[in-house]
């Protein structure tokens, strides 16, 4: 206690030090007869109140972790991170970790589970948005009123509760294991156990899977020329939009850049000999193997937030469309537009400069809410951690890991977000 207490006086004095300088300096430069004094001089005041503040800031600072390591040294509990390299006790649905491996590549495997969440849903969301905004503002009755409900319902539930519901009353209806629905497959009977299945297309309430490229010998240099495909469709988009500009010929970019990139692609997989094949799943043994596999309360946590997040998006959009100058779309309906071609070459444009920034705001949203897959037993990050909570690892040092790594996706997120809409700002004369 007398420790603690040594150290608030010297922070104090070191503070009051701090005051009494920036006080006697300003007193130098406006002379020693000019100036009111310290208690009357409204900056030395407020330079005073800051001081002030940030002294209790570092005093209750020190007192919160004088009394945390206090707890930790009376239990034992170390505060390093040596127990990363540890056996986790854990394993991760179609994950190759198991048990023995450390908790490092166990965190890793939530972190990719976590990316995969919102790498794919952002962009549904924001489609779904768009399209539930434009339809909201549609001189279509019925499908305005749709639109209104849809925002009205998901945007006051709880995102939680839109994630339970979507696994449990929607994707819970899919067949066992053992009576997966198959898509041009088959089923044949196995010596012991349940059946071998096998197709393009199958559907359980465990997982959903679909076929997916297996690599060759060659299949390194095949993406090495589909990365030069990539190129060559770019170059060509920007061939054709620089005559486009100059002469007023349809540029049809996705046309000739498509074509370019599937021309480049099958003369290099004929030139390597079939450099990859098509590798499809197959669960044997009720383990899954082959093609890309989809887990089920993946689905549901993805849906969820999309379905969530898309309600206010569409709110969002709705406002900036209509923040679009009205003569706007007056020029457009005055060269004839469609009402596709209005939204697409003259309202959206303008509106989504306007809408960016809040859009900011809910990607980092749907972001944070990926904690909620721990309801449906996905192993995110969270769900990773807590599992590990289970194993009796050390809370302290897991959550600030926790912490760290949304913080970490945030401040991404935010400065991509940012980056994106510096382009789209307006610059004024």
């Amino acid at each position: 206690m007398l420790e603690r207490l040594l150290r608030l006086i010297l922070i104090l004095a070191i503070l009051a030090g701090i005051y009494i300088a920036v006080w006697s300096a300003r007193r130098s430069a406006k002379g020693s007869a000019g100036g009111p004094p310290p208690w009357r001089d409204t900056k030395v005041l407020v330079i005073a109140a800051q001081v002030a503040a940030l002294g209790v800031i570092l005093s209750v600072g020190d007192y919160l972790w004088a009394n945390f390591r206090a707890r930790t040294d009376e239990i034992g509990l170390e505060l390093n991170f040596d127990f990363l390299d540890q056996p986790s006790g854990i394993s991760i649905a179609d994950s190759p970790l198991d048990p023995n491996s450390s908790i490092q590549n166990a965190l890793i495997a939530g972190v990719k589970n976590t990316f995969l969440i919102f790498i794919v849903g952002i962009p549904l969301a924001v489609l779904l948005g768009t399209l539930i905004g434009i339809a909201r503002l549609s001189t279509n009755w019925l499908l305005t009123k749709i639109a209104t409900v849809y925002v009205e319902f998901f945007r006051n539930i709880p995102t939680l509760l839109v994630i339970v519901f979507t696994w449990q009353a929607l994707l819970l209806g899919f067949p066992r294991e053992q009576d997966s629905w198959l898509i041009r497959g088959s089923s044949t009977a196995a010596d012991s156990g349940p059946p071998s299945l096998e197709g393009l297309f199958i559907f359980n309430n465990k997982r959903f899977a679909f076929p997916s490229i297996g690599g060759g010998e060659n299949f390194g240099a095949f993406q090495v020329v589909f990365l030069v495909g990539v190129v060559a469709a770019v170059a060509v988009w920007v061939w054709r939009t620089r005559n486009f500009d100059a002469t007023g010929t349809p540029h049809r970019r996705v046309l000739w850049s498509f074509a370019t990139l599937l021309v480049i692609s099958v003369i290099g997989y004929f030139v390597l000999g079939g450099p990859f094949s098509i590798s499809r799943p197959m669960i044997e043994q009720r383990i899954a193997s082959g093609g890309v596999k989809m887990q089920m309360p993946y689905v549901a946590v993805m849906f969820g937030l999309v379905l969530y997040t898309a309600s206010h998006i569409a709110e969002i959009v709705r406002g900036s469309i209509m923040s679009v100058p009205k003569g706007q779309v007056e020029a457009g309906n005055a060269l004839a537009l469609s009402g596709f071609q209005r939204y697409r070459f003259v309202v959206l444009p303008q509106a989504f400069r306007v809408a960016f920034p809040p859009l900011i705001n809910q990607f980092l949203n749907y972001t944070k809410n990926t904690s909620l897959a721990i309801a449906v037993g996905f192993a995110e990050t969270t769900g990773v951690i807590q599992n590990l909570f289970g194993q009796s690892r050390p809370a302290p040092q897991l959550l600030l890991i926790l912490m760290l790594i949304y913080l970490a996706f945030s401040l991404i997120l935010s400065a991509i977000g940012n980056l994106i809409n510096r382009r789209l700002q307006i610059v004024g004369r």
